[in-house]
């Protein structure tokens, strides 16, 4: 209406038109409806000096690029420098209202400061929204550019200069985020990582590898975490938004399909799907530069199968009507799942997340025959899809996968074939069980030394378990370590920390001084045969785990415990149950270990012991001892008790790469803080490091960004603390020469315990400050 008024003027009344324009200022004041521009001026003389110096730059920029003519062609040069300059100066205005409004008001604020204060506020808010704009604006750009493809071209060429803007983008576009309260400290972290890896620029070599390589993977692993901080936010808002939302809308009476589509319409509206959309294109850059496909191989092989696609692994998320082999689409995992205990069926797994190889469900995988990859490319993503429900067979190898619709028929015999490379193809029946697999019978109490205590250096398989066996023999080796060395002079010296075990038959004796060995007894008959859908056996389980947490164990071993260690050490308590560690069972993860407790508060040691001993008792562990065909009466626990160290680095080596069978490297996934950050399902990549047995070859494989830390600093009470990671200072990201001289360590390490125990390791340790740990070492399963 007021466009039509002012359109000729003398038309109206000059005394009206006057009076209309002022109603329609307050108006738009009144439904807060102003422009960015008429809101920002609004609030120009309640901000200091530094505020109107941002203030002013930001409007004159988006002035300048409202008014730009823009052509077929797109902005051009200077018209992106000016896109992306806007984009600068908005963020730092937006920086200075956020902080602004972090100082709370007083009780008796007067009702204009209050009036002020929602002004500030609906400018924050409508610089978050420009910015949408203004990125939507950058990609648009970036698109006629040539993208993805052009920027791979670049870099090609050794010419990253072109990746300025979009990395710049990304920067602004990440602490958009931050402002915005989501994740902060990770944004920041990301941010830093961002700006260092645009400094650093592109080398000719770093250290004995290819530059472009190492630039694209240090490019990847930032750009995969921003990617996952974009993926959380959206998994977060649609918990919290949906059902609201349903409910709303039916007692508004608003059309079902605009209620189903809100939420996602709310991410698509936001600045988190436009960062989202830049990192898509960027990590397709940057996949062409590396030579990735978006897959990532964890167990080759072929299997053939119908395609399912489930949210996880467990049981009973397998329609009950799909009969015969099945390759699973599964959206998310932790990490502790076990594969074949969710249907005896599966025969290969697409997990749309990153994995680390060497975690416990990785090698889990491994040991089960099953066929496992990655895929985190949208593209592939969605043709995988389109097979959903058909018969298909999926082929890995250690440098392509391929899935395809095929008419061939297994009749659910034999499912899965292996295509490793140099070892001969193998036909695995689905439910056979190695015999090696059988756990050690243990007899009901061995009663140990020093009152039911062992030495580590005294553990046997028969009386400890297969773990703090092995950790007893690795004591030992480790007193003669120092004098090995490779062909290069690497050392293959390490350490293990001091450790004690509480042997079989503690738990048994706990449980009879309790008078409760019937009600186990009468737990454990009925656990051996319920189905795993209905509820029973949850219940059941949840039941025997509370029956043990409540065991308290015999006092004479927390004292004998606390004269072999100091009283302020930490200690970390550890399964060793007769049922893992094994040559066709690794159970790995399965069992609980809790870290950072202490003698000097028995209780809580105490309260350690016994939820180790119930971790025998969850529903995977009893899942997967049935699937193995091991009674649960079979299965009994000892304690691991060691010395809690305080790592710089956690890993996992395994002497023979699992990918391709090379048994001529040492392939190595290594992770900040503790190794429990690498060894479950954190979402997040670890740095992968191939080394060479005998040339001292280190390849980089992958750099680390899992977004946490984990770390034992804390009271000792059975808890660690979270640090966000910051992956421009660590080492072994930034520092060649730090990386090749780890790598070759850990390779020599690894080929010192696989020779000395016969047959290919999978060893975990890690780093303290200069001094390599092995706390564990197993057979690896191939």
């Amino acid at each position: 209406m007021l466009a039509r008024i002012t359109k000729n003027p003398g038309e109206y009344n000059e005394a009206f038109v006057e009076q209309f324009k002022i109603f329609h200022h307050e108006l738009k004041d009144f439904f807060n409806a102003g422009s960015l521009a008429e809101q920002l001026e609004s609030i120009k003389d309640s901000i200091d000096d530094k505020g109107q110096s941002a203030l002013a730059l930001f409007l004159e920029c988006k002035k300048s690029l409202d008014t730009l003519e823009v052509s077929n062609k797109g902005l051009g040069k200077n018209g992106t420098d000016l896109l992306f300059k806007t984009m600068k100066s908005l963020s730092d205005l937006r920086e200075i209202i956020a902080k602004g409004l972090e100082s709370g008001l007083r009780n008796d604020a007067s009702d204009t400061a209050v009036a002020m204060r929602q002004k500030w506020r609906l400018c924050e808010i409508g610089l978050e929204d420009y910015s949408f704009i203004l990125l939507s604006r950058f990609l648009n750009e970036l698109d006629a550019l040539g993208g993805a493809h052009w920027l791979a071209e670049n870099v090609k060429s050794k010419d990253v200069s072109p990746w300025n803007d979009p990395l710049g983008a990304l920067i602004v576009g990440i602490h958009q985020l931050r402002l915005s309260g989501w994740k902060p400290e990770e944004c920041a972290a990301i941010e830093n990582e961002l700006l260092a890896w645009k400094a650093r620029g592109l080398s000719e070599r770093e250290g004995s590898e290819d530059g472009k390589i190492i630039w694209g993977l240090r490019h990847k692993a930032t750009l995969d975490r921003a990617r996952r901080l974009t993926e959380e936010y959206s998994e977060a808002f649609l918990q919290i938004f949906p059902q609201n939302v349903q409910i709303l809308g039916k007692a508004f009476g608003i059309p079902e399909n605009s209620v189903r589509t809100y939420a996602e319409a709310e991410i698509r509206a936001g600045v988190i799907f436009q960062v989202s959309k830049l990192c898509t294109l960027l990590l397709k850059a940057v996949r062409t530069v590396i030579g990735s496909q978006g897959w990532d191989v964890i167990v080759p092989g072929a299997a053939l199968g119908t395609l399912v696609q489930v949210e996880r692994i467990v049981p009973g998320s397998i329609p009950s009507t799909v009969e015969g082999p099945i390759v699973l689409v599964v959206n998310r995992a932790d990490g502790d799942e076990e594969v074949t205990a969710a249907g005896s069926n599966i025969v290969g797994v697409i997990l749309l997340q990153e994995l680390p190889h060497l975690s416990h469900l990785g090698v889990r995988a491994r040991q089960e025959k099953v066929v496992f990859v990655t895929c985190e490319d949208d593209d592939k993503v969605s043709d995988i899809q389109k097979h959903k429900g058909k018969y298909v067979r999926l082929e890995a190898s250690p440098t392509s996968v391929d899935i395809h619709p095929s008419s061939e028929n297994s009749n659910g015999s034999f499912a899965v074939k292996n295509l490793s490379g140099d070892a001969a193809p193998k036909i695995e029946a689905l439910g056979t069980h190695d015999p090696s697999q059988s756990p050690t019978k243990a007899p009901y109490f061995q009663k140990g030394v020093s009152g039911g205590i062992l030495l580590l250096a005294d553990a046997e398989a028969q009386t400890s378990g297969a773990k703090a066996a092995a950790c007893g023999r690795l004591a030992s080796l480790a007193a003669v370590s120092d004098k090995v060395y490779s062909d290069q002079g690497v050392p293959a010296s390490f350490n293990v920390p001091v450790g004690a075990v509480i042997p079989f038959g503690s738990m048994e004796l706990a449980l009879e001084q309790s008078k409760s060995t019937d009600l186990f007894l009468s737990f454990l008959d009925k656990i051996e045969t319920l189905k795993p859908e209905g509820g029973e056996l949850d219940q059941l389980c949840s039941q025997l785990q509370e029956l043990v947490s409540s065991l308290q164990p015999p006092k004479d071993i927390i004292n004998d415990i606390g004269r072999i260690f100091p009283g302020n050490a930490r200690l970390i308590v550890r399964s060793s149950a007769n049922v893992e560690d094994l040559a066709g069972m690794s159970a790995a993860g399965l069992y609980d270990s809790i870290p950072n407790v202490s003698v000097s508060n028995p209780t809580v040691f105490a309260n350690a012991i016994s939820r180790v001993w119930a971790s025998l008792y969850t529903r995977r562990a009893v899942l997967s001892r049935r699937s193995a065909g091991v009674p649960q009466k079979e299965a009994t626990m000892a304690i691991l008790v060691q010395e809690m160290l305080s790592p710089d680095l956690s890993f996992v080596l395994h002497t023979v790469s699992p990918t391709d069978q090379d048994h001529n490297s040492v392939e190595a996934e290594i992770a900040s803080g503790l190794g429990e950050t690498l060894a479950s399902g954190t979402r997040g990549t670890p740095w992968r490091l191939s080394s060479g047995k005998f040339d001292g070859n280190v390849r980089t494989l992958a750099f680390a960004n899992f977004s946490e830390e984990l770390l034992g600093t804390g009271p000792a009470d059975g808890e660690v603390i979270h640090l966000t990671v910051d992956y421009s200072k660590k080492p072994l990201t930034v520092d060649p020469i730090f990386r090749q001289q780890l790598g070759q360590r850990l390779s020599t390490v690894g080929f010192f315990l696989e020779q000395k125990f016969g047959c290919p390791q999978d060893i975990e340790g890690c780093v303290v400050g200069k001094d390599i740990y092995i706390v564990q070492t197993r057979p690896q399963p191939l």
